[in-house]
C-alpha cells in the first residue's frame, strides 16, 4: 500500500530555475495526488550600460536629466549583496573558487547591482561635464576598467554552474540505477519466498541503501517509488518472523510517523507560510523513507498526516492566489501611469517652464512607479518595457529642445542685453504714465526671449531688475506724495460739507452769497482721492439742496449749477457724449408719447381723458428733463 512521497528535491515558491524545474507532488496512501501549484516569482530584468541624455544649461534653472534605473525594485532576498563595484567583483571571485553550489538568484543580484552602479556613476559623469559647458554631442562616456573584469569573473561562475547543473542531472541517472537494480535485488528475494525470513537482514540492508541514495530525475521518480513501495509491501506481508520482533519493528516506524505527524500539525499554526511549505517536503520525505507500520494503523497515520498537509498546502494554495490578484492590481496600476504619460501632448511644451513642469509629472510618476509591486511574471517586463519606453520618448524630445535652446542662446543673449540698456536708460524718467508703460512693455518682451548661457544669466537678470526697480520704486514715492495732496484736500471739502450742515437757513442772513462763496472755495480745491470723490460730492449736493430749497430754488437749476461746477474738475468730453445719447432717447421718447396723444384725441368718448392726463404729464416730465439735458451740453460747450 502507498503511503509516502517522492524524494526529488522541492523547487522554492520563490523562485523557479529553468534549468531544474520540476513539478513537486505529494503522493497519498493509496492513491496519489498532485500538491497544491508552485508559482515562480518574476526575476528583476537585467541593468544595461548608462546611456546619457544630452540637456545644456538654462538660465535660472537647471533641468537635471531624469532617466528611470534599468530595473525594477528588486524582492527581498536572503543574499547580502555588497554595495561597492569591488565589492561585488570580489564576491562573485569567491563563488568562482568556491566548492558549494552555487545559487543563480545570488549571481543574478550580483550583477544587477553592478551594472546599477555603473550607470548611476555614468548619468553623473555626464551631468557634471554638462554643468561644466561641455558638448552634448561631443561626449563620450569613459570606459569603466572594473567592467572587464567582472565579465570575466562573471563567464567563470557561469561555466562553473553549468558544470555543476550537468553533474547533478548525471548523479540523478545514476541514481536512478542504483535503485532499479536495488528493486530488482528485493525482487530476487521475494522470488523465494521460504527464504524471506532468512533474508530479512538483507533486506534491511537494501532499505538502507535506498535511503542513502537521493534525487533521481524528476519525471521518473513517482513511477521508480512505486515499484519499491509495493515489493517492500510484499516483503513484509510474506515475512515469516515472529510476533514480537514483527511489533517491535512496527511500533518503531509508528513512533516516527507520530512524530512527523506532530511536527506537520505544529507547521499549520506557523504565519510562516512559505517556510512552512517548505518544511513539509522535507517531512514527506522523511515520512516516505520510515517502514510500514502496522496494517491496522497504516491508513490512521497516513491520514493524520494527510490532513495537516492539506492545510499547508491549501494555506500555500491561497498564498499564490492573493498575490496572484495583488500583481493584478499592480498590473492595472501601472498601465494606467503609461497611459497618463503616453497621452500627454509634448508638442504642446513650447517653454522652458512647460518643459520644467512636465518632468516634475513624469518624475512624481516614476517615483510613483517604485512604490508598486510586481505584475504577474507574464506581464512583468512588457509593461516595464512600455513604461521605460513612455519616459524615454519624453527625456528624448526634451533633450532635442534644449539642444535648440542651446543654438538660440547667443541671439537670446543680445537682445536680453539691449532691453538691460533700455531700461537703464529709462530708470531716471520723471515722466511717470509713459515709462511704466514702456518698461511693462520690456518686461514682457523680456519674458518672452528664450534662455541665456547661465554665466551670463544672473548677472543680466540683476541689472534689468534693478533698473525697473530704480524707476518704480521713483514713480512710488511721487504717488505717495500726491495721494498726501489729495487727502489733505478732501479733508478741506469734509469740512465745507460740514460748516453747510451746521447751517440753520432761518438764523443765516446773506444766505444765498454764502453759498456761492462755499461753491467757489469747493471749485478752488484740488482733487481727491478717486474713492472718496462721488461720496464727498454727495454730501455737499445734499448741503446745497437744502438750502436752496429753503431759498425756493428750483431742483432743476440747482443740478445745472451744480453740474457746471462738476465740469469744472474735468472730464467734459466724456460727460457731453452721454448727455447726447440721454438728449437722444428723451427726444424719442417724447416723439412716441405725441404720437399716442394724436391717437387718443381722435378717438371717440371720453373713455380715455384720464389716460391722455397722465400721458400729458409725463411728456411735461420729459421735456423738461430735455431742457435742462441741453443747457448741461451748453455748459460744456461754453466752457
Amino acid at each position: 500500500m502507498e503511503e509516502l512521497v517522492n524524494n526529488e528535491p522541492v523547487i522554492k515558491s520563490e523562485e523557479v530555475d529553468t534549468e531544474t524545474a520540476a513539478t513537486t507532488e505529494i503522493i497519498e496512501e493509496p492513491v496519489a495526488t498532485p500538491a497544491e501549484e508552485v508559482v515562480a516569482v518574476e526575476e528583476t530584468p537585467t541593468e544595461s550600460a548608462p546611456q546619457p541624455t544630452e540637456e545644456p544649461a538654462v538660465e535660472e534653472a537647471e533641468v537635471e536629466n531624469e532617466l528611470l534605473a534599468d530595473t525594477e525594485p528588486e524582492q527581498e532576498n536572503e543574499f547580502d549583496i555588497p554595495a561597492t563595484k569591488e565589492g561585488i567583483i570580489e564576491r562573485m571571485k569567491q563563488i568562482a573558487e568556491g566548492d558549494k553550489e552555487i545559487s543563480r538568484q545570488e549571481v543574478d543580484l550580483l550583477k544587477s547591482h553592478f551594472y546599477r552602479i555603473v550607470k548611476a556613476e555614468g548619468e553623473a559623469a555626464y551631468k557634471q561635464y554638462i554643468e561644466e559647458g561641455g558638448d552634448p554631442e561631443a561626449y563620450t562616456p569613459a570606459i569603466e576598467p572594473t567592467e572587464q573584469l567582472f565579465k570575466e569573473v562573471f563567464g567563470i561562475v557561469r561555466e562553473k554552474r553549468a558544470a555543476q547543473h550537468k553533474a547533478q542531472e548525471q548523479q540523478k541517472e545514476e541514481n536512478y540505477l542504483k535503485k532499479l537494480r536495488i528493486i530488482e535485488k528485493i525482487k530476487v528475494i521475494l522470488d523465494n519466498p521460504d527464504e524471506v525470513n532468512k533474508s530479512y537482514n538483507e533486506f534491511r540492508e537494501l532499505q538502507n541503501e535506498w535511503n542513502s541514495i537521493k534525487d533521481v530525475p524528476a519525471e521518473k521518480s513517482t513511477e521508480l517509488w512505486k515499484a519499491y513501495q509495493a515489493n517492500v509491501e510484499k516483503f513484509y506481508d510474506t515475512l515469516k518472523l515472529n510476533n514480537e520482533f514483527r511489533a517491535y519493528d512496527f511500533k518503531k516506524n509508528l513512533e516516527m510517523k507520530t512524530a512527523l505527524c506532530e511536527a506537520a500539525e505544529k507547521l499549520t499554526e506557523s504565519d510562516d507560510i512559505l517556510g512552512s511549505f517548505r518544511q513539509l517536503q522535507n517531512l514527506h520525505q522523511q515520512f516516505r523513507e520510515i517502514g510500514p507500520v502496522s496494517r491496522e494503523l497504516r491508513e490512521e497515520i497516513w491520514h493524520r498526516f494527510k490532513d495537516a498537509s492539506t492545510i499547508i498546502n491549501k494555506r500555500h494554495q491561497e498564498y499564490f492566489e492573493s498575490r496572484k490578484e495583488e500583481e493584478n492590481q499592480n498590473l492595472d496600476q501601472k498601465t494606467a501611469i503609461c497611459e497618463i504619460i503616453e497621452g500627454y501632448d509634448l508638442d504642446a511644451l513650447k517653454s522652458f517652464a512647460d518643459w520644467n513642469d512636465m518632468s516634475e509629472k513624469i518624475m512624481a510618476l516614476q517615483a510613483k512607479w517604485k512604490t508598486i509591486g510586481f505584475a504577474p511574471h507574464k506581464m512583468n517586463q512588457k509593461i516595464y518595457d512600455r513604461f521605460r519606453a513612455a519616459c524615454d520618448a519624453f527625456f528624448t524630445q526634451k533633450a532635442e529642445y534644449f539642444k535648440g535652446i542651446r543654438e538660440n542662446m547667443g541671439e537670446n543673449l543680445r537682445k536680453k542685453t539691449e532691453l538691460v540698456e533700455k531700461a537703464e536708460a529709462l530708470k531716471s524718467s520723471t515722466d511717470w504714465k509713459k515709462t511704466a508703460d514702456e518698461l511693462i512693455a520690456l518686461q514682457k518682451e523680456w519674458n518672452g526671449i528664450g534662455p541665456i548661457p547661465k554665466k551670463h544669466s544672473t548677472l543680466l537678470w540683476n541689472r534689468f531688475r534693478a533698473a525697473c526697480d530704480e524707476f518704480f520704486e521713483a514713480k512710488k514715492a511721487n504717488t505717495s506724495s500726491q495721494h498726501s495732496e489729495q487727502v489733505e484736500n478732501l479733508n478741506k471739502k469734509k469740512a465745507i460739507v460740514a460748516r453747510l450742515a451746521a447751517i440753520v437757513p432761518e438764523e443765516t442772513p446773506d444766505l444765498r452769497q454764502l453759498l456761492k462763496d462755499a461753491q467757489a472755495e469747493w471749485n478752488e480745491i484740488g482733487h481727491v482721492p478717486f474713492k472718496e470723490k462721488d461720496k464727498v460730492f454727495q454730501a455737499l449736493r445734499a448741503q446745497m439742496d437744502r438750502l436752496y430749497d429753503f431759498l425756493g430754488e428750483s431742483a432743476s437749476k440747482r443740478r445745472v449749477e451744480h453740474f457746471k461746477n462738476t465740469v469744472s474738475e474735468g472730464g467734459g468730453d466724456r460727460m457731453r457724449d452721454k448727455l447726447v445719447r440721454q438728449a437722444e432717447i428723451l427726444g424719442q421718447e417724447i416723439k412716441t408719447y405725441e404720437n399716442n396723444l394724436g391717437f387718443l384725441n381722435l378717438s371717440k368718448g371720453n373713455k380715455g381723458s384720464s389716460l391722455i392726463d397722465e400721458l400729458n404729464h409725463k411728456v411735461d416730465k420729459l421735456k423738461a428733463d430735455l431742457k435742462e439735458i441741453k443747457e448741461k451740453i451748453k455748459i460744456i460747450d461754453e466752457k
